[in-house]
C-alpha cells in the first residue's frame, strides 16, 4: 500500500469518527430538546387542568350557594305557614278550653 493510500484511509477514518461524534452529539441534543418540550407540555397541561378545576369549583360553589339561598327561602316560607297554622289552632284551642271550663 502506498503512503498516499494509507494517508487517505487514515483521513477517511478520522472523518468517519468525527461524523459519528457529531451525529451522537446531535442525537443527544435532540433528545434533550424533546425532553424539554415534553416537560413543558406536561407542565402546561397540568397548569391548564388546575385552572379548569379551580373554575369548575368556583362555578359549583356559586351554584350551590344559590341553591342554598333558594332552599332557605323555601324553608322560611314553610316555617311562616306552619307558624300561622299553629297560631290559628292556638286560638281554637284557647276557645275550646274556655268553652269547657265555662260549661263545667
Amino acid at each position: 500500500m502506498s503512503l498516499e493510500a494509507i494517508a487517505s484511509v487514515t483521513a477517511a477514518e478520522s472523518e468517519a469518527k468525527a461524523a459519528v461524534l457529531a451525529a451522537e452529539q446531535k442525537a443527544r441534543q435532540m433528545l434533550a430538546d424533546a425532553d424539554a418540550v415534553g416537560r413543558a407540555a406536561v407542565e402546561a397541561a397540568g397548569a391548564k387542568a388546575d385552572a379548569e378545576l379551580r373554575e369548575l369549583r368556583r362555578k359549583a360553589e356559586a351554584k350551590y350557594q344559590s341553591e342554598a339561598v333558594e332552599q332557605a327561602q323555601i324553608l322560611e316560607g314553610r316555617k311562616a305557614d306552619l307558624r300561622a297554622q299553629a297560631e290559628e289552632k292556638l286560638g281554637q284551642a284557647a276557645a275550646l278550653i274556655v268553652e269547657r271550663i265555662v260549661n263545667n
